[in-house]
């Protein structure tokens, strides 16, 4: 059976681009509760852009250390069905969180250049060990700072294991993705800066041409 690989574009931050994406055919939407990141959505206005996400397309909040109230309050004002936890939190946090308000994760493992496979299968076996919310890890590159990299990373450092459980982000663009996901084999990517026209903006022929470039290495025989 040949595998289709899910995508999730990131950083929505107007309802055109969210109607312009769900319509091309993204799995998952996210939106980005971290001031400090340009593409950071407050509570309400999320709430207002969810208001118009269609049946079946995922909605994914993304964090990066939050307090329990700060993600009780943003829970409240924007039911987001899915936690992406991008900070430093640990394991017992992450389930302690995602308890909390009756949400499944995923945690962002970010990748350094001397992150060995076993790393990235310790890390996974942690967090499903310690919560039943665990829904897996997105794989990024390390930067100073959070949120999304902008580079890619080491692919042959993922467990051939591991890979068809993963999220791949970090530097994917419409040049590289076929090649990505035809090496990795992901379960999802995860993309934001390589499909915008300005930060926070989406590019919709760059969003429809991502897509297609990942459907090309979905058809790859014998992949």
């Amino acid at each position: 059976m040949r595998h289709r690989t899910r995508v999730k574009i990131c950083g929505i931050t107007n309802h055109s681009d969210l109607a312009q994406v769900a319509a091309v055919g993204a799995d998952a939407l996210g939106f980005v509760f971290y001031p400090p990141s340009p593409r950071y959505v407050e509570p309400g206005r999320a709430a207002e852009l969810l208001s118009g996400l269609p049946p079946f397309v995922v909605s994914v909040g993304l964090f990066v250390n939050p307090g329990e109230q700060e993600l009780q309050d943003t829970l409240r004002q924007c039911p987001v069905q899915l936690l992406q936890f991008h900070g430093d939190e640990s394991a017992i946090q992450c389930a302690q969180l995602a308890a909390q308000v009756q949400r499944p994760f995923l945690k962002a493992f970010r990748v350094k250049a001397d992150t060995k496979p076993d790393d990235l299968l310790e890390c996974e076996r942690i967090y499903r060990d310690a919560s039943p919310l665990f829904n897996g890890l997105l794989l990024d590159t390390y930067v100073d700072g959070y949120g999304g990299s902008g580079k890619v990373f080491d692919w042959s450092l993922i467990p051939k294991e591991l890979a068809p459980r993963v999220v791949l982000s970090g530097g994917l663009s419409v040049q590289n993705v076929t090649g990505a996901v035809s090496q990795v084999r992901p379960f999802a990517v995860d993309i934001s800066s390589g499909v915008e026209a300005s930060k926070g903006i989406k590019d919709e022929e760059k969003v429809r041409a991502f897509l297609r470039a990942v459907q090309d290495a979905d058809n790859i025989p014998g992949c």
